[in-house]
């Protein structure tokens, strides 16, 4: 099933799930291929500095891996296309009306949102909000 490109329609629909978890991100410069059988990262990416991966903090932890923020994730519940127009900024936008950064990983099926951890409550209420406004008729 393709997924949604209509901007109004994604913002009525977003569905925000905030995990459980507490994630951070870590670079690592030169990883050997073992890491990510034994991190099973959430997401990964290359850089000219090293491999980035997004892990829980109990992970990055449990092997005295460098990182300085610990964040939350709010995942998206709504199915969007990555042709899709406006939706990073909208939710950016949003967060970042209220001081909150946000950290977009878009993904096949949907986006999620990295928030600072102690924040995560507050994000989402405001992507909350940002849903119920597009919601409402014009």
């Amino acid at each position: 099933m393709p997924g949604e490109t209509d901007l109004g329609r994604l913002l009525a629909n977003l569905s925000p799930g905030l995990q459980p978890e507490q994630y951070v991100f870590c670079c690592l410069e030169n990883p050997d291929p073992g890491v990510f059988l034994r991190l099973q990262p959430l997401a990964s990416f290359r850089e000219s500095e090293g491999i980035t991966l997004v892990i829980t903090r109990t992970q990055a932890d449990s092997k005295q891996l460098a990182y300085d923020s610990v964040l939350r994730c709010i995942s998206l519940g709504a199915c969007s296309s990555l042709d899709a127009v406006g939706l990073t900024a909208a939710v950016a936008s949003a967060l970042a009306a209220v001081d909150i950064s946000a950290n977009v990983i878009a993904a096949y099926h949907h986006d999620h949102i990295f928030v600072p951890a102690d924040k995560a409550q507050q994000a989402m209420a405001v992507l909350e909000s940002l849903s119920e406004s597009a919601a409402q008729p014009q």
